[in-house]
């Protein structure tokens, strides 16, 4: 298969550039327009007045023959010269034609002609010389050239220099669409006042785009302030009932109904304070406390904590091969701590490990195998992996995505991915080549 050569413009040309280049066709263009136009109208001109000259010489001439029988003003009779359609005058009217030959410095000519007297007698002919007029006109169109390209060398810096300033404010503007749609809803152009108003009303159309822009940010942010009022409104007028059952369920007599029943209660608590704790990381509310911790032995907690069968190894450099040693399940692995203390919030640090560890058993397949290595804990289970908008879009509460990753609320990468923000940590999902969801979350220096 033959391949086609690659072209050799860049495969994305700035919009600066383009409109330069556009107004310098343009440039070019009505230059040449005119140009063409005013060499057209000169040597138009100067034929006139040639065709003019000739019929006034052959008039001053003819005068001066018939007075006193001498030629005068290079007037000839029947000169070798002169152009067929002169030579044979039907009448004694003057004419005039042009003449295209040139021989050295002479023509091209337009000659004038007249009998002197009736038919079969000589003509007259007065020829006029148009090569000084129209060397001149050349010379006019060099000028024009001239002045035409240095015109177009200092418009060409000022076009540039225009389409960069639209360039840049188009620029501003998607970085704001960009920073919007990745969840910086403070995020303006600056085109609107705080009371709504354009700063620069009718200005041009990017102040509209960016105006547009703003006004989608503000109907947005209200839109998700709404919803996460509504979400907090709903899970505090919860806690309360929530938990006046899980009481209740306490005074119900032993037996399975009791325990189906408590962990249902237990459930929806749960839930409520998911809830209660999004809301609050919506808004902000959230703060770090920091300490010195060992890392692996705060992973080691946290996967403890959730009493799920869970290998726990740590290495100095992170890679898996690497381990320091391989815990047990259960989080009751006995390796050494690894690395230096880091500097974190162990409640939050712990809260995210918990929530990927679940996360991992929950939706995945055992083994499931956290590392931890200098300031990068991993989780990893082997299961089907993560789904394909999740690794897109980033997780959604209350959307759990594909079905064969199981059943659940879709609250738990949430809360992870709001506690790293909170921790100023990175929290990257993806999926291993050999298949298997891998969490990698990155402490902060």
């Amino acid at each position: 298969m033959r391949l086609l050569p690659r072209p050799w413009w860049p495969a994305r040309v700035p919009l600066r550039w383009k409109i330069a280049a556009l107004a310098a066709a343009t440039a070019c263009l009505v230059a040449l327009t005119v140009g063409v136009l005013v060499h057209l109208w000169t040597a138009g001109d100067i034929r006139d007045r040639a065709e003019m000259e000739a019929t006034n010489s052959v008039y001053s001439a003819m005068d001066v023959y018939r007075r006193t029988g001498t030629l005068a003003g290079g007037a000839e009779l029947d000169p070798a010269e002169l152009p067929a359609v002169l030579r044979h005058p039907s009448d004694g009217d003057r004419r005039v034609a042009y003449d295209g030959h040139v021989e050295g410095n002479l023509g091209p000519s337009v000659w004038g002609a007249q009998r002197v007297d009736g038919p079969g007698s000589p003509v007259l002919a007065v020829r006029i010389n148009m090569s000084p007029q129209l060397h001149d006109l050349r010379r006019l169109d060099a000028s024009m050239a001239v002045a035409s390209l240095v015109s177009l060398a200092a418009a060409l810096p000022l076009a540039v220099y225009g389409a960069g300033l639209v360039a840049r404010r188009l620029r501003r503007v998607a970085e704001t669409a960009a920073r919007i749609s990745g969840g910086d809803l403070d995020a303006r152009t600056g085109a609107r006042t705080d009371g709504g108003e354009d700063h620069a009303r009718g200005r041009d159309e990017v102040t509209d785009i960016a105006a547009t822009v703003d006004l989608m940010a503000d109907s947005l942010g209200r839109r998700l302030r709404i919803e996460r009022q509504f979400t907090a409104d709903v899970a505090h007028e919860l806690r309360t009932p929530v938990g006046g059952l899980l009481a209740a369920a306490d005074l119900l007599p032993p037996g399975e109904t009791e325990d189906l029943l408590r962990a249902r209660v237990r459930d929806l608590r749960g839930l409520v304070e998911d809830l209660l704790e999004i809301s609050r990381l919506d808004a902000g509310a959230e703060a770090p406390v920091p300490a010195r911790v060992p890392l692996a032995a705060v992973v080691r907690e946290a996967v403890a904590r959730t009493g799920l069968d869970t290998e726990v190894e740590t290495g100095e450099r992170g890679g898996p091969g690497e381990s320091e040693g391989s815990g047990d399940f259960g989080g009751s692995g006995e390796s050494g701590e690894s690395g230096d203390p880091v500097e974190t919030d162990p409640r939050r640090l712990e809260r995210i490990v918990g929530n990927l560890v679940v996360n991992a058993h929950r939706h995945g397949r055992t083994p499931v195998r956290v590392t931890v290595a200098g300031r990068t804990v991993v989780v990893r289970d082997h299961g089907p992996g993560f789904p394909a908008d999740l690794l897109l879009d980033g997780p959604r509460r209350f959307r759990t995505g594909a079905t064969e990753r199981g059943t659940g609320h879709g609250l738990g990468l949430t809360i992870a991915l709001g506690q790293a923000r909170v921790l100023g940590a990175e929290l990257r999902l993806e999926n291993a080549p050999d298949g298997g969801a891998v969490a990698t979350l990155r402490l902060p220096l």
